[in-house]
């Protein structure tokens, strides 16, 4: 399969190394260049793109926005946000709006290029644990009083896929759930297909953020 990718940055130097780095891998093709982030968003639904590699700071629409728009037009398209810091209050805003992880601009190309091939598969390119990191440290962005956001939600899950999903937001791996509740791993994965399907989630670090906003755990 090859991965299509859209670049989303108002540098074009920088979308040019990006495009030279990319079209030089036999499963990339980016279909589409943007210098902000309303045209990321017009070419996304267009292009219909596998991976939006994704600039936070542009003029006009910036990144984040951008990214809740593409996220909420089509499910199909991940989001790779592109950040300067590895904690800083873009990448938290990014995951919030949907982004499936976030990589520092100043990463080595090996590593761009796995990000893209593991948010392409359905994984997340952030753990579990920096995005714990990232709540904890910006938890004044997170809802304090009223009903949760979603807790009606929080309805359909099984007592069992509830500790599940408390796990997966302590920063747990499949591996450490399944010993912490006494279960096979596989077991594990299992409940967390389940728990990603019936709160509509396209990963596990969506997980986590859905967690921690709906109360289920608590920054410390």
């Amino acid at each position: 399969m090859t991965i299509r990718v859209l670049l989303a940055d108002d540098e074009p130097l920088l979308r040019m190394a990006f495009t030279m780095v990319l079209d030089a891998q036999p499963d990339m093709e980016v279909v589409g260049e943007a210098g902000d982030g309303a045209e990321a968003v017009r070419l996304a639904r267009r292009l219909r793109p596998d991976v939006v590699l994704m600039d936070v700071r542009m003029p006009g629409t910036d990144g984040i926005e951008a990214t809740g728009r593409i996220v909420r037009n089509r499910r199909q398209t991940r989001v790779l946000i592109l950040t300067t810091f590895d904690l800083d209050e873009y990448a938290f805003a990014g995951l919030r709006a949907g982004a499936s992880g976030f990589l520092l601009k100043n990463a080595l190309p090996e590593e761009l290029l796995t990000a893209i091939r593991s948010i392409a598969s359905g994984d997340a390119v952030v753990s579990p644990r920096i995005t714990r990191r990232l709540l904890e440290n910006f938890a004044h962005g997170l809802p304090t009083g009223g009903a949760p956001p979603d807790g009606g939600r929080l309805e359909l899950l099984t007592p069992r896929e509830r500790e599940v999903l408390v796990e997966v937001a302590r920063g747990l791996s499949n591996t450490e759930i399944a010993a912490e509740l006494h279960l096979a791993e596989a077991t594990v994965k299992t409940h967390l297909g389940r728990i990603l399907a019936k709160l509509e989630l396209r990963d596990r670090v969506q997980a986590v953020v859905f967690a921690y906003e709906n109360r289920l755990v608590h920054p410390a």
